[in-house]
């Protein structure tokens, strides 16, 4: 039970990373980006690749991170030609892009049959902790490292400028700001915790493959910071805290409901999150932790 307990705590303070991503780029700047996932999955490549030519783990993950940034930079440049819902089809379109050409590079990635063998973090180390507790540590570190650093742009020049930014660009323009300078690094450092978030997925699973990286990914992440509030920090911890809650809680149903079969109970699964997700729109809708016009 202990080691099924880390493995969700190690899920969820990974997605926490990607839920903390998307609120910078939606909640603070409002840049609807449904695309999250193709970050994620350079992220996760790159560390995978790296790893399998000796590369240690401080050098992989911030290239990993380097190259998320990287793939967000045309994507800012991109926004500011279309209208956000226009640009919110483009950014899905960019994770399919990035899923088939780590499907169709099969010299690079072995396509549809992934990455196997992704060595574990701490695998070769002498930490006193098992492998798991580890991992989890220093997912906790970074995770409050990454709090610390939106908690101090969030009280800067440069957050209240993305801030106002979401709530007014028109505005922001007439007193002489470039909205397009700051949305493109706000694409980039979303995308760099979404890379950062990869490698962590890739070295703990030690398996990666394209389907892993499917737009479900995103919208679940969507539905946390919808659930916890749009706009707070705290509304992405809290949001992924009853993401998993309900995606590993609904593992349970089976027992009270035997005659749905396992492939059944999939859709179950992510019924049950949609029919939350619904609830806390109807009842909740500023999020459990409220949003920015809650303060």
């Amino acid at each position: 039970m202990e080691a099924y307990l880390v493995a969700i705590a190690i899920v969820a303070a990974i997605y926490v990373l990607l839920a903390l991503g998307l609120n910078l780029q939606y909640g603070l700047t409002g840049i609807i980006n449904f695309g999250h996932v193709g970050f994620f999955c350079v992220g996760a490549y790159t560390a995978a690749l790296l790893a399998e030519k000796g590369w240690p783990p401080l050098l992989s993950f911030s290239a990993a991170a380097a190259l998320a940034m990287l793939a967000a930079w045309p994507m800012g440049l991109i926004s500011l030609k279309l209208r956000e819902d226009y640009f919110a089809i483009v950014s899905l379109g960019f994770s399919e892009v990035v899923r088939l050409v780590v499907t169709s590079e099969k010299w690079l990635t072995s396509g549809v049959q992934g990455i196997t063998g992704i060595p574990k973090l701490f695998g070769g180390l002498a930490t006193g902790l098992p492998n798991s507790l580890a991992v989890l540590a220093v997912l906790v570190a970074v995770n409050l490292l990454a709090i610390a650093a939106m908690r101090r742009i969030v009280t800067s020049p440069f957050g209240r400028t993305i801030e106002a930014i979401r709530d007014n660009e028109e505005a922001v323009k007439a007193l002489g700001k470039d909205p397009a300078a700051f949305k493109i690094q706000v694409l980039m450092l979303g995308a760099a915790l979404a890379g950062v978030a990869g490698a962590f997925y890739a070295h703990y699973i030690g398996y990666i493959s394209p389907d892993q990286f499917i737009p479900l990914v995103t919208f679940q992440i969507w539905m946390a910071i919808i659930m916890g509030g749009v706009g707070r920090i705290s509304g992405a911890l809290a949001g992924t805290f009853i993401l998993m809650l309900f995606l590993e809680g609904s593992r349970f149903l089976r027992d009270i409901m035997p005659f749905i079969s396992e492939v059944e109970m999939a859709s179950v699964r992510l019924g049950v999150v949609g029919l939350a997700l619904v609830l806390f729109t109807l009842y909740r809708p500023t999020g459990l932790m409220g949003d920015f016009t809650r303060k």
